[in-house]
């Protein structure tokens, strides 16, 4: 049996708090506010009330094969989600309203898409793509339209998300050999490097204050560099937003699902993640 735990880091003082604990495999915390927990699992996208501990699946239309790639809109009030399309089991990116009171809108016609990133004045979304075998960072309008690639490097970025100022998007990228970290212009240039620790350093997250950067990081000797694979030992690192002190926080059982999304709450202080039990007959 699989336990997921969702749990908050004190990224001040690296005490951790449970918060929620399911029977299953269940991914990918974020927040509305400071009451309200979203996570994805079995292909739908539930809320948690952590106040009443209420929890609810969200009416995402015919989107009912959702991976752990979604984000909220700026204002809250949308949903966007990465959805494997019925026709081929493609992922693509589809806007939902958060009530359920609309169907889900397509955004990317193409396979393969994976959103990760909404631009702060809700113009714009990013996410990683594979197109013609490669993938790449690439944005499009939340109204869709024609799509924009970002990065040109070799092999596989991904991850992208704006900085909650909108001047820059972090994302993660092959490029040096190692995954690593990277901020660039929200037009693909002035590419900083900010991790160079030898391990695979996978999806940064920057904090709603534009000061922290939390990211999972993989042994460099166990894990290839484009792979990210669940149920490994792995790390939950912090470094400032320019990349300079770069710590660890906390080592955990995760990896896929752990921190696939932003998952800083308002505070700039609390970030959510989830580790995972597992029987040793489910062990692979």
């Amino acid at each position: 049996m699989i336990v997921s735990i969702i749990e908050c880091l004190d990224t001040k003082t690296g005490e951790t708090k449970e918060l929620l604990r399911l029977e299953g495999r269940f991914e990918a915390p974020f927040f509305r506010g400071a009451e309200e927990m979203f996570y994805n699992g079995g292909g739908a996208i539930y809320r948690h009330n952590l106040t009443t501990g209420v929890t609810e699946r969200i009416d995402t239309g015919f989107c009912t094969r959702c991976n752990n790639d979604h984000v909220l809109s700026p204002d809250g009030e949308y949903l966007a989600v990465s959805h494997d399309a019925e026709e081929d089991y493609c992922s693509r990116i589809y806007i939902l309203p958060l009530d359920g009171s609309a169907p889900p809108r397509q955004i990317t016609p193409l396979p393969f898409s994976y959103l990760h990133g909404w631009s702060p004045d809700g113009s714009t979304l990013v996410y990683c793509a594979s197109r013609a075998g490669e993938f790449d960072v690439y944005a499009i309008s939340a109204e869709g339209g024609e799509e924009r690639r970002l990065t040109f490097a070799p092999g596989l970025d991904d991850g992208p998300e704006y900085a909650p100022n909108g001047k820059r998007i972090y994302f993660c990228s092959v490029r040096s050999g190692h995954m690593d970290c990277y901020a660039m212009d929200p037009n693909g240039g002035n590419v900083c490097r900010l991790t160079d620790n030898g391990r695979n350093n996978w999806f940064p997250h920057i904090s709603p204050d534009n000061s922290t950067v939390a990211y999972v990081s993989y042994d460099g000797q166990e894990v290839a560099p484009g792979d990210h694979p669940a149920d490994k030992w792995v790390e939950l690192r912090l470094m400032n937003a320019d990349g300079s002190c770069d710590r660890t926080a906390l080592r955990l059982f995760g990896g896929q699902g752990t921190l696939n999304v932003n998952s800083w709450m308002p505070d700039s202080r609390h970030l959510a993640f989830v580790r995972y039990e597992i029987t040793p007959d489910d062990v692979p």
